[in-house]
């Protein structure tokens, strides 16, 4: 079936397998190109074979349209008829020869693990929901295809309503598939809690033992998975402890403290693409040693590690924000860093709140360096998966926060 649209292309309608149909839309996404062209590139490849390709079993064949360039079709049908085959075989081995053309790409991993340090002095704006859920967007799977969105209110900077499913431009993208390391370092664990593991014993192991020298074992041991098919094996969770607590105390002792965090991490990086460290509300210490792991190595990119700021579209949150950029500053000046911002994520946003929130997300948004990369609503999904102990990804993977998760992740990565 055909019918003629302005234009030299024309819409057929036939049959495809539904996998075959699966594997046509993640691999076209894969490669970036329109499903359109890869049916007319592999009729064309068919047409050219000295003989038949094997048969490609089409039971259960659903229907399938695009469009092809005038003629092709018609071509196309006369050649299956010649060949003793049906329209619906002949196209099923057309589109397997194309995705045999374009096998999956491999995942584009960093040739330096990246380290993104998630942190604001200020507690509640959602520090924990940010790292786990860019985490997650990270590290899903590449060849299934998942919905980005980014708000329309956020791309346009426009303040009328609040970002949620109406207004949000989505498309389906593969998953990014990356190895991605969650470190809970805030000693109150709610990332570990959240993701629905235990705290580390007090009398056990811990990352803060690590860092002041009193380890007792390696650290990779305290590793756990965080579990959905989603993510297979590639998302990983090294657990707090309330120990953690005493973190800038053992450290005012420890030589190079500064640099403390990054030797107790140093033997699991060789196993990361992305490193993500949940920090404590805190200006101490410890931030100071998070910050230091931040830091731009050695022939690293710019932006390729750094710190991703947290904020909510209110007062508190820039007066927070004025301190913890101090403090930075301080680092890089006293320490000679080179320490990037990844950028500031505006989270928790409603603009039914009115003036203050829609006022103070045009003063986020002024800001030019670091700028704004991410917006994410204030919706129940998050509250829901936070009470079930469920990544969000794993509870709610078609909702707003999880399509903005998706796109803050692709825009810093």
């Amino acid at each position: 079936m055909s019918s003629t649209p302005p234009g030299d292309r024309e819409k057929i309608v036939s049959k495809l397998p539904p996998a075959l149909q699966q594997q046509l839309k993640v691999r076209t996404a894969q490669y970036r190109v329109d499903i359109q062209h890869a049916v007319e590139e592999g009729i064309s490849a068919w047409r050219g074979l000295g003989s038949n390709l094997s048969t490609v079993d089409t039971t259960g064949a659903k229907s399938f349209s695009t469009w092809l360039p005038n003629g092709q079709w018609e071509a196309f049908r006369t050649d299956c008829s010649s060949r003793g085959l049906s329209l619906v075989q002949g196209l099923a081995q057309s589109v397997s020869l194309w995705l045999e053309m374009h096998p999956a790409p491999d995942v584009q991993r960093p040739t330096i693990v990246r380290r993104m340090v998630v942190c604001n002095q200020k507690g509640g704006v959602g520090k924990t929901a940010v790292t786990a859920g860019t985490g997650q967007a990270l590290a899903e799977d590449p060849e299934t295809l998942h919905a980005v969105g980014v708000s329309k209110h956020f791309a346009n900077a426009r303040l009328e309503s609040a970002p949620d499913a109406e207004s949000a431009v989505r498309e389906y993208l593969p998953g990014m598939g990356l190895r991605v390391l969650l470190v809970d370092f805030d000693p109150q664990g709610h990332l570990t809690k959240q993701l629905g593991h235990d705290l580390l014993a007090l009398d056990g192991d811990s990352l803060t033992k690590h860092m002041a020298g009193d380890a007792q074992g390696k650290l990779k041991d305290l590793v756990v998975t965080v579990t959905d098919e989603r993510f297979d094996d590639r998302l990983h969770l090294l657990p707090s402890c309330t120990d953690a607590f005493l973190l800038d105390v053992k450290l005012s002792g420890v030589r190079a403290r500064e640099a403390a965090l990054e030797r107790a991490l140093a033997p699991l990086e060789a196993d990361y693409d992305v490193v993500i460290i949940d920090c404590p509300p805190s200006l101490g210490l410890s931030m100071d040693a998070a910050a230091y792991y931040g830091r731009r190595r050695d022939s690293e990119a710019p932006g390729n590690s750094g710190v991703l700021v947290v904020v909510q579209a209110e007062d508190s949150s820039a007066d927070a924000y004025g301190l913890l950029t101090t403090q930075i500053d301080d680092l890089r000046t006293d320490m000679h860093l080179e320490l990037d911002y990844l950028g500031i994520v505006v989270n928790h946003y409603d603009a039914r709140r009115g003036y203050i929130a829609t006022s103070s997300l045009e003063s986020w948004m002024a800001i030019r360096d670091p700028r704004v990369v991410g917006l994410i609503g204030d919706l129940k999904e998050q509250k829901e998966a936070v009470r079930v102990k469920q990544p969000l990804f794993a509870y709610a993977p078609q909702c707003s926060q999880a399509t903005a998760l998706r796109a803050l992740a692709r825009e810093i990565a």
